[in-house]
């Protein structure tokens, strides 16, 4: 299961529409997304509830803390040309445009303001705290009456079912615990409200759903006024339609602070044209360790390995091939793994891991042959980066891959040390490590 958070814009899309969809219950949610591509005329002609509307505004970037850095707007007008309220006013298209691309750092992360949500502003005195997570054995449902910037002070108050999966889902008598502090008159809406948010959370596959705080609106409806959802994104093969609401597609962001490098950004882009799995992701640009691994499991024990060597540091880059790509797909993705692992020649040496497990159905010859075909291409930039290789692979064909990779070590000029599944993923780990070391004291000695 991978946990991916989605923008509060999306989880409020999700919520309005599966809670209708699922429990009847229509929620007075409206939001929009304003960005630097966005056209305040576009975004008032296609919501006109936004000229009549008092509005709250906040960065929609997968971080909190937004009212401490003067990122919230509260009780604003959408624009001057959608209200007749006093000149001095505050409009809500000017807060978002002011703070837009504004850097900031938030709990060590630094990074520009993309992204504003803009909602109605709910006046309201009572605020509801409500939670639901997965855990190994089921579900966590949290709520307390007392939610809002102040739930930690009042922790006393908070009241948690658990659930097996073994259990019935979530009913009456499990949420009559959560809300038994409440005033009579408000539990069966408030009862209503959290079976039915936990019914949208189990048919979309979440992993967390998080209202803090939420409240009633004057009509006694549910209105969540800050909300962050995280969905399973392995399950998008059956949720995907279920999350595309209307003709918006859901994105998964990445963290705040965090963006692509040209080749992660490639890497990404093949990955979602096959259906194998690519991952990249760039940790040293300088790093004197590259991996191009076969399996998730495997790169977890490769990255693992190298870390208790004392190499973390070295480590140039984190990912996996597997799902059996193509020769072409294989090929596309070890030669932007190469660039990276190439760019950056200091005249130390440096090493290459192509490894993995003992493949159930992915062709070891034929990703060998794209990877040997970007080996090749790449050989300059192999000699000029002292590169050496470290090759361990098992599974269907992998005499023939391995042959292929031995063959090949005279023509690049490249040192290769070639292994089968009788060597072990740490041992080579071990062997690559060492060679650095020599490395560095050769470099020590000549320098003395």
């Amino acid at each position: 299961m991978a946990r991916k958070k989605i923008r509060e814009y999306d989880a409020k899309r999700l919520l309005k529409a599966h809670i209708k969809r699922l429990a009847g219950l229509d929620l007075p949610i409206q939001v929009v997304q304003f960005t630097a591509a966005s056209n305040p005329s576009d975004l008032l002609n296609e919501n006109p509830w936004l000229g009549n509307t008092r509005l709250v505004v906040k960065p929609d970037m997968l971080f909190g803390q937004r009212g401490k850095n003067d990122l919230v707007g509260l009780n604003l007008d959408f624009s001057q040309a959608s209200t007749m309220c006093f000149p001095s006013a505050i409009w809500a298209i000017d807060f978002a445009t002011q703070r837009l691309n504004r850097t900031v750092t938030v709990n060590g992360c630094t990074g520009p303001i993309t992204t504003f949500l803009i909602e109605p502003f709910v006046a309201h005195e009572e605020e509801f705290y409500l939670s639901i997570t997965s855990t190994r054995n089921g579900w966590e449902v949290s709520f307390s009456e007392a939610g809002g910037i102040h739930i930690e002070e009042n922790w006393d108050k908070l009241r948690t079912v658990v659930l097996d999966t073994t259990d019935c889902p979530l009913d009456s008598a499990r949420v009559a615990p959560l809300i038994a502090g409440l005033p009579l008159e408000l539990k069966p809406a408030l009862e209503r409200f959290i079976l039915a948010a936990f019914a949208v959370f189990n048919d979309l596959d979440c992993t967390l759903l998080e209202m803090n705080p939420w409240t009633l609106d004057a009509s006694g409806q549910p209105f969540p006024l800050d909300m962050r959802v995280e969905l399973d994104d392995t399950s998008k093969y059956r949720n995907g339609p279920k999350w595309n609401v209307g003709d918006v597609e859901l994105e998964f962001p990445l963290p705040f602070g965090r963006l692509l490098t040209p080749a992660e950004e490639a890497v990404s882009a093949l990955d979602e044209a096959t259906g194998a799995s690519l991952k990249f992701t760039v940790l040293n640009p300088a790093g004197r360790v590259w991996l191009m691994v076969a399996g998730g499991g495997a790169s977890v024990i490769y990255t693992d390995t190298i870390a208790d060597l004392g190499f973390a540091q070295e480590l140039g880059n984190y990912g996996e091939y597997s799902g059996a790509p193509n020769t072409s797909e294989t090929y596309q993705y070890a030669r932007t793994v190469l660039d990276c692992a190439t760019a950056h020649a200091d005249g130390r040496g440096r090493v290459l891991l192509i490894g993995g497990g003992i493949a159930n159905f992915t062709d070891v010859a034929a990703t060998f042959t794209g990877i040997i075909q970007a080996l090749k291409e790449k050989k300059a930039a192999l000699q000029a980066a002292k590169v050496r290789i470290f090759v361990r692979r098992g599974g269907p064909n992998y005499q023939k891959g391995l042959a292929l990779m031995r063959s090949l070590g005279d023509e690049l000029g490249v040192p290769i040390g070639v292994y089968g599944p009788e060597s072990s993923m740490t041992g080579i780990c071990a062997e690559a490590i060492d060679y650095l070391k020599q490395q560095d004291g050769a470099e020590v000695t000549a320098t003395a």
